[in-house]
């Protein structure tokens, strides 16, 4: 059952993670369904968590490739912008418990909050390109992202959703929303990467036990998860960018107003 669940959850991965839906939400109602119904993930969660989010953080250099090139070039200006925005994030981080952060109940109360700011913002558009942000709305934008944190708030919705607010093209919205994603995917696999080696550390007293886990069968399921969500991120990034530019992003509320109430029954109820 391993190939299935890796693909399962890399599929989830590169859509939820760039869709307006919640890829954290998603994956912990995932794991744990694979738990009550008695396929447990044999592969370690962290671990795979590692490898699909760097499959999605490729996804976005691909795709944004040309406007990556331009902050190094040209548009340097907003490259200290994307650094202040992610700063908020890494902050509530540190107060928010792991537990609240893995729970698939706290997901299926989240996904209607991100259906109603998707609601909210489908249909707005501001005038303002990134490189004329200002100090004070990449902070505000950046709180939207740690709030963004909890399981079932989406990050692309709420930081496009802030974004608009502050008054960025739709474009320049999504955009600066995908331009955060590289450091917050990668701060978030580099930190479970030292959870998993504490983690390791911990159990063994090896420090080497990663090394080990990465070999044979484990090492093909974690490439085969990591290219699956990376393929998969590419194409969701740009529907997500056909959607919004079209004004359709209210169209994934749909899903997430069913998905909550029947995750909140199933965890009070049936688990």
């Amino acid at each position: 059952m391993d190939y299935f669940q890796v693909i399962v959850m890399a599929i989830v991965q590169g859509i939820a993670e760039f869709l307006p839906i919640s890829s954290s939400g998603h994956l912990c109602v995932l794991y744990d369904l694979f738990k009550q119904f008695g396929t447990e993930l044999k592969t370690d969660s962290l671990t795979l968590n590692i490898a699909l989010h760097f499959g999605t953080l490729i996804s976005v250099f691909v795709v944004f490739w040309k406007r990556i090139w331009q902050l190094l070039t040209t548009d340097r200006r907003v490259v200290p912008l994307l650094i202040l925005a992610t700063v908020p994030a890494a902050l509530i981080k540190t107060l928010i418990d792991d537990s609240l952060l893995e729970s698939s109940l706290v997901s299926g109360i989240c996904f209607p909050i991100t259906g109603l700011i998707l609601l909210w913002c489908s249909n707005r558009s501001g005038e303002i390109i990134c490189r004329n942000l200002s100090y004070v709305k990449a902070v505000l934008i950046g709180l939207s992202q740690g709030i963004a944190l909890f399981p079932g708030i989406s990050r692309s919705g709420t930081t496009i959703s802030a974004g608009l607010l502050c008054g960025l093209k739709r474009e320049e919205a999504a955009t600066f929303s995908f331009l955060m994603a590289i450091p917050a995917i990668g701060g978030g696999a580099a930190l479970e990467t030292i959870k998993l080696l504490k983690s390791s550390k911990e159990m063994t007293g090896v420090a080497n036990q990663t090394a080990t886990a990465l070999t044979g069968h484990e090492f093909l399921l974690l490439g085969l998860g990591m290219t699956i969500s990376f393929i998969v991120g590419v194409f969701a990034l740009k529907l997500l960018l056909n959607w919004l530019q079209h004004g359709k992003l209210k169209y994934f509320s749909v899903w997430l107003f069913i998905l909550g109430p029947i995750v909140i029954i199933w965890r009070l109820f049936f688990a």
